[in-house]
């Protein structure tokens, strides 16, 4: 039986009730609004993004005072300051959202800085005299602060005292690219609850790594690279029982020797790179080439010992002064050699096979045979079919010095190289058929 069509009048009717109920809905949610307490709106908004919560605070007075008491949850995503537009934002952002958790600082753009701290380089702020001046205490504001990344902040220059006494809650720190910026490793005990330490490129950064010590109980990660004026022994930070990784690498002053570390040291490491001033370090440098082989196997019992340290990132090299080191055929100081000697060694790896070889480099390495240090996986083993995959790749990099264990003879050297730079015409790369003079004005040129 079919159905009568719908009139115009209830069709008003139907459109009206669902006026009517749409409003009712709002009313109720209105009502539910007014009813809760600052505090329980406050709890609502910590789920929602910065970015939300903002747009939230205008609603009304209410939704404003509890932004204010919000604790904005940690994510993946910062609040990036990193121009004008932004700095503005972080400005309203100190009086409506001071709980903020996680910040990065970075450069404001051209023409514009932060402000400078106590004893800056007087050079350092001559060079941007001309610029607008930016107020970069106005982070203290955040004293909830868990997370926080300074990285190329154009400005920063001297000593910020309440940098590293404003945040008592703060677990991550990250200062990279700051050269100008003064600091000392004693200044973290501001910084009771720090899991993660980060530093690269802070060439004013100074103190012992022994002042990390009254975050013995917290540290999980430190990372000091590139910071020439850290100094300290390896073995302070022995017994940190939480610290997973430890990277001191390139320019930092940090001694110590790695067959000092026994068994119950270093207890959680997974991941450790020291700097070559350590025995055992990252470019650590033989005095002769059979000194290489009593540290190799000093990391790699190591190594045996903690199964998650990984060693793909080390390498050692002959020192240059060395009476074994020799030149490479092709040396020249205005280009890199293309057959240099293979007077670098580092680690390999195929399945769970480690051995160590002879190389050129150690990124890019022409190599001598492996050396291996555990015996060949059982065929039957479910790791054999990647060893053997891994094996191939290795052996695809060892051709210019197949046949030997460690460096060749400088007279071996020679004989092998020799000739392909004879064939491939690289010992007359800087040849000139001018005359002299058209030569020295050529290089006068260039």
């Amino acid at each position: 039986m079919l159905s009568h069509p719908t009139t115009k009048k209830q069709r008003l009717e139907n459109d009206d009730e669902s006026v009517n109920d749409a409003l009712a809905t709002v009313g109720n949610l209105l009502a539910s609004f007014g009813a809760l307490s600052v505090d329980e709106l406050a709890n609502i908004l910590g789920y929602l993004k910065v970015e939300e919560i903002m747009r939230s605070r205008c609603i009304n007075k209410k939704s404003r005072e509890a932004a204010k008491m919000t604790i904005v949850p940690l994510s993946d995503f910062y609040f990036y300051v990193n121009s004008l537009e932004r700095y503005n934002a972080m400005n309203v952002m100190t009086r409506a959202l001071p709980n903020l958790q996680q910040i990065r600082i970075d450069h404001l753009g051209r023409g514009h800085k932060w402000s400078e701290g106590e004893d800056p380089n007087e050079e350092e702020a001559a060079r941007f005299a001309d610029w607008t001046t930016h107020d970069f205490g106005m982070i203290s504001n955040f004293g909830k602060l868990r997370i926080l990344e300074i990285t190329h902040a154009v400005g920063l220059n001297g000593r910020y005292p309440f940098l590293f006494n404003s945040f008592p809650l703060l677990q991550q720190l990250t200062i990279k690219n700051c050269y100008d910026l003064k600091w000392d490793l004693d200044m973290l005990v501001g910084f009771p609850l720090l899991r993660e330490l980060k530093c690269c490129l802070n060439h004013k950064l100074h103190g012992d790594i022994s002042s990390l010590r009254v975050l013995k109980d917290t540290l999980e990660k430190v990372e000091i690279c590139w910071c020439e004026n850290v100094k300290g022994d390896i073995m302070d930070l022995a017994d940190f029982p939480h610290l997973k990784e430890l990277e001191l690498g390139y320019d930092t002053a940090v001694t110590g020797d790695i067959r000092d570390i026994g068994e119950n040291d270093f207890s959680s490491l997974e991941h450790l790179v020291l700097p070559k001033g350590v025995y055992g370090g990252r470019g650590y440098e033989f005095d002769r080439i059979s000194d290489a082989p009593d540290l190799v196997n000093t990391l790699y019992l190591l190594v045996k010992q903690r199964p998650a340290l990984l060693l793909k990132e080390w390498y050692g090299r002959l020192c240059c002064r060395s009476p074994d080191w020799y030149d490479s055929v092709e040396d020249d100081p205005y280009d890199c050699p293309t057959y240099p000697p293979p007077l670098c060694i580092g680690f390999v790896q195929a399945g769970p096979r480690i051995g160590y070889r002879w190389c050129t480099n150690q990124s890019d390495p022409c190599a001598c045979d492996v050396i291996w240090l555990d015996p060949e996986p059982d065929v039957e083993s479910s790791d054999y079919a990647i060893y053997v995959d891994e094996l191939q790749q290795i052996g695809s990099r060892v051709d210019l010095f197949n046949g030997f264990e460690r460096p060749p003879e400088e007279d071996e050297y020679r004989e092998i190289v020799v000739p392909l730079v004879r064939r491939e015409g690289l010992t007359e790369r800087y040849y000139y058929e001018e005359s002299d003079e058209e030569y020295d004005s050529d290089i006068e040129e260039w």
